[in-house]
């Protein structure tokens, strides 16, 4: 993605307008009215918010997504927001309007991902996800998943599988707390058991290593560190490679030993 771009879909970024909520909610009336005017001006008002919810998507989409198609889907779902918001709720548009967009957004880049998923689970996962946005929009909280499988006439179990299938994978290096400057990131989230297995080994290596006498060190150096033939380490120490070969020998078997 391009953050520096200021033209998006022949659309000029920096002189993008955003409105008052009070103004919002009566172009929308008046919008879905069938004023045109006023629903233009409202779509253009909240291009900036289309903007904000893709820039979230940065690190997950491949090199052939291009910014402006994203853009444009996100603008979608913008557009379904327009149509469907209901006024009467006290609720802002943006709160309705942002998982409108992130949710067509995920549907483009799911339908477009390279990791594959049967139709027939694609199916339940769309229709998981409008359920939830249908049951958000009406009771102005998230439902579960039990909620979500009762109105789609769907096992529980199946929804779950279904939902897990098609989440985007994400980078080891996407950022999931920052404080104070200080960012952490995914992969300070995952562990490795044998971490502390691989720890003591090393500290046992090294003091195998430092029983060697001062010869055999320089020949593990130079054979396993330098990448040096045996004649090219007989040749760099003075002695035969025969005896680099004894030395070098006698040195992996003392290690193996001792750990």
């Amino acid at each position: 993605m391009q953050y520096n771009k200021v033209e998006i879909s022949g659309v000029n970024t920096s002189e993008l307008t955003v409105l008052k909520e009070s103004e919002k909610m009566q172009l929308l009336k008046e919008a879905q009215a069938g004023n045109k005017k006023s629903r233009e001006k409202l779509i253009n008002g909240n291009l900036r918010l289309v903007l904000s919810v893709i820039q979230r998507f940065s690190g997950r989409t491949g090199k052939g997504d291009n910014f402006d198609d994203i853009f444009q889907v996100g603008v979608i779902g913008l557009l379904k927001a327009v149509d469907n918001f209901d006024t009467s709720l006290d609720v802002k548009f943006s709160t309705y309007a942002v998982p409108m967009i992130m949710g067509e957004v995920r549907r483009y880049l799911r339908d477009n991902s390279p990791i594959k998923v049967s139709r027939s689970i694609k199916d339940v996962a769309y229709k998981a996800m409008q359920a939830k946005e249908k049951l958000t929009a009406e009771t102005g909280k998230e439902p579960d998943i039990d909620r979500i499988a009762a109105e789609i006439g769907v096992e529980r179990a199946d929804v779950v599988t279904a939902l897990e299938s098609i989440i985007d994978p994400i980078s080891l290096y996407e950022p999931v707390f920052s404080d104070s400057g200080d960012t952490l990131y995914v992969i300070d989230q995952v562990g490795d058991k044998s971490d502390d297995i691989s720890w003591l080994e090393e500290i046992s290596l090294k003091e195998a290593i430092s029983s060697l006498l001062p010869r055999e060190k320089t020949i593990l150096n130079l054979r396993f560190f330098k990448g040096k033939t045996q004649v090219e380490v007989a040749k760099a120490i003075g002695i035969s490679q025969a005896q680099v070969s004894r030395l070098e020998k006698g040195a992996l078997e003392r290690i193996k030993k001792s750990l």
